[in-house]
């Protein structure tokens, strides 16, 4: 979509441009619909025109391959791994999975090395280059290693794990700084980051149950080399300028010294740590479930649902088509809403829509007449839908708490408490599953299990005054920061800096 032909591009301007009883239109509102059809070109020219086409294709890789397909294929891939080659207990791969989120968890560490720790003069290209590395050969290891320790298998799995955030907080670093250069397109950003991470989803999940029916658990993970590949390729295109520092060693442990102090000094204003603490309690009192649900319906053994590979793969793919359906709800409908109104009516839908889980769990969609197929797939478009309209407004509310300068570090920091929210409800999971005696065959109180999850999640419906109730287009972080952030009184500095060098080298021409 980023090479678009300049003609149709400017005759989709025109046509979204129209008024709709305009002469041009033929009858049959051919003119409308070829409007309809082209608005997304129209949008995605401005986000480029607006934001720089390196930056769109940043975001679309990082979040269309490297999280979208390598998440969905990794989610399918792994579950299988675990089960048929690794051959370990429901609960225990819920523990396991915990190790998966340490990276996520260390984001502000990766944030801190690409705020101030550029190599060669560039803060974002090298990180590229090393966590696309990283990437192909954790998966390379893994996928042709044979009679894999559980324990290297860990290993190589966080690697996949490590190079995926070490990518996401680079790019969400450009992300945050473009949400404050440019606050009326932060809804926006989100929405590209949504529909390439749910696009990316669609073809990891229909693809992910045949590579694992005809390669093997274990080779279809060598398909996770593909992602970071590609990371690479960003990692000598995308466009950044290259920094000129005098006094290396000291102007680094000065900005090191300066993004601290601004993530302490921000994290203390209750407009910064209430939401956040919202949107820690929202994710940790979510404990999962997953791996209990994914032994009980793979399982073949009757009444269980016993579902294949393929259909498996079918299923979450369908899912990610509904997760699409989300993000153009929000689009469309959803961004101008109030952070607290829209997170509100979100959280309540979510923790309604695990009643489905508990419905199915507990068969009661066979006595309704209902075939487990459709009903797991009408589950599946519903918690979709419902989890990234819940999802999106929470992430545009995390870049309007990022204060210039630092926008990097503190966008981790406040995914690293996102991470561990989810490392919460993981590890939270991992327990009641163990607790309730969940294993490979009894799936007995299983039903439990998901009953507990769906109550804690109406029960975070209690924190939600700690939300804003400022609109999500509006400025959030204080004042005083967007003026006095040590980091952004450095990055000035460097601004000056490179413009002068520009300044002198255009006089000597």
């Amino acid at each position: 979509m980023l090479n678009l032909d300049e003609d149709a591009a400017m005759d989709a301007d025109r046509l979204v441009g129209e008024e709709p009883g305009s002469p041009s239109q033929q009858p049959g509102g051919e003119r409308a619909w070829a409007a309809a059809v082209l608005e997304p070109v129209r949008w995605v020219r401005m986000l480029c025109r607006e934001l720089g086409a390196t930056f769109v294709a940043g975001v679309v890789l990082v979040y269309g391959l490297s999280q979208g397909f390598a998440g969905s294929f990794f989610r399918v891939a792994s579950d299988y791994y675990w089960k048929d080659v690794q051959r370990v207990q429901p609960a225990t791969v819920q523990f396991l999975s915990v190790f998966f989120y340490v990276p996520w968890v260390l984001k502000p560490l990766w944030g801190v090395m690409t705020d101030v720790f550029p190599v060669h003069g560039y803060r974002r290209r090298p990180y590229f280059l090393f966590s696309g590395i990283l990437g192909i050969v954790s998966a390379t290891i893994v996928a042709m290693a044979t009679g894999l320790p559980v324990s290297s298998a860990v290993l190589c799995l966080v690697g996949i794990s490590t190079a995926v955030a070490i990518a996401d907080v680079t790019i969400d670093a450009c992300i945050a700084k473009n949400s404050i250069d440019k606050p009326a397109l932060a809804p926006d950003m989100q929405s590209l980051c949504a529909l390439s991470s749910s696009l990316g989803a669609l073809i990891g999940y229909a693809t992910s149950g045949m590579f694992v029916h005809h390669l093997g658990a274990q080779g279809a993970l060598g398909v996770m080399a593909i992602p970071p590949a590609t990371v690479v390729f960003l990692g000598f295109f995308i466009y950044e300028l290259k920094t000129y520092q005098h006094s290396v060693k000291e102007k680094v442990l000065n900005k090191v010294s300066g993004a601290v102090k601004g993530m302490v000094r921000t994290i203390k204003y209750p407009v910064v740590w209430k939401p956040s603490l919202y949107m820690f309690l929202s994710l940790a009192l979510s404990i999962s479930t997953h791996e209990g649900q994914f032994y009980w319906y793979t399982n073949k053994t009757p009444p269980n649902p016993g579902f294949s590979q393929e259909f498996v793969g079918l299923v979450h793919a369908i899912g990610a088509v509904a997760s699409m359906v989300g993000v153009l709800i929000y689009h469309k409908w959803l961004k101008d809403y109030p952070f607290r109104s829209i997170l509100f009516y979100a959280q309540l839908l979510y923790g309604a829509s695990g009643l489905l889980d508990l419905t199915f769990v507990l068969r009661w969609n066979l006595a309704l007449g209902v075939p487990d197929a459709a009903f797991v797939t009408l589950e599946e478009c519903v918690s979709r839908v419902v989890g990234r309209v819940r999802l999106m407004p929470m992430m545009v509310l995390s870049t309007k708490l990022c204060p210039p300068g630092v926008e990097g570090t503190f966008f981790a920091l406040l995914m690293c408490i996102d991470s561990l929210g989810m490392l919460a409800a993981k590890a939270g999971g991992a327990a009641v599953l163990r607790a309730l005696r969940v294993t490979r065959a009894d799936f007995g109180h299983l039903w439990l299990a998901v009953l507990l999850r769906n109550v804690l999640r109406l029960a975070t419906l209690g924190a939600i005054s700690l939300v804003p109730t400022a609109d999500q287009t509006d400025v959030l972080v204080p004042g005083e920061l967007l003026a006095s952030s040590p980091a952004a009184v450095a990055d000035g500095e460097e601004e000056r800096l490179q413009l002068a060098m520009l300044t002198s080298h255009t006089d000597d021409v």
